[in-house]
């Protein structure tokens, strides 16, 4: 009987540290237990550091950092621009995004919130970001507002990268 004991006592053990093990990893978390919380670093239009992690708003493609777009035949920053933008939005607010994804350079895919404002939502409103895969609504009245690059000829952020490949991701 007490070696039955010991077997279904180490069975038991087993399965408390695999499940453990799986908790400890994110298996077996829920998307709200890993919500990044705190105040946030601005990359660029579309990529913040939030609690030590690189992330990139999902939905949403910004010009790049170094990128610039033609406003009555001059040539202006946007994509400056657009980080600067964000800047304003997070400014010594607490920041909370929620993890979708991952992307192929290894940065947290997440929707990113300001209090109740989309950070996404916000920025492809404004015109400083097209609609990736999102907030599709909002770039048809930014586009038809004439509001940021929309104001502007612009080349779109992932043919910009493509041209440049060493300089924006």
């Amino acid at each position: 009987m007490s070696h039955m004991m010991n077997r279904r006592a180490r069975a038991m053990l087993f399965a408390a540290i695999a499940v453990a093990s799986l908790a400890a990893t994110g298996w077996l978390l829920d998307r709200r237990s890993t919500e990044l919380v705190g105040p946030a670093r601005v990359i660029d239009g579309d990529s913040i550091v939030v609690a030590a992690t690189e992330i990139r708003l999902y939905g949403i493609d910004a010009p790049e950092y170094r990128q610039t777009c033609l406003r009555a035949g001059f040539a202006w920053p946007c994509g400056v621009e657009a980080a600067n933008v964000m800047r304003r939005m997070v400014a010594g607010r607490e920041i909370r995004c929620r993890p979708r994804d991952q992307d192929r350079y290894g940065r947290t895919v997440a929707v990113c919130f300001v209090g109740a404002l989309d950070l996404g939502a916000a920025m492809v409103k404004g015109g400083f970001a097209m609609a990736y895969g999102a907030y599709e609504a909002d770039e048809r009245e930014a586009r038809d507002a004439r509001r940021g690059v929309w104001s502007s000829s612009f080349e779109r952020p992932a043919a910009w990268r493509a041209r440049h490949p060493r300089t924006g991701r």
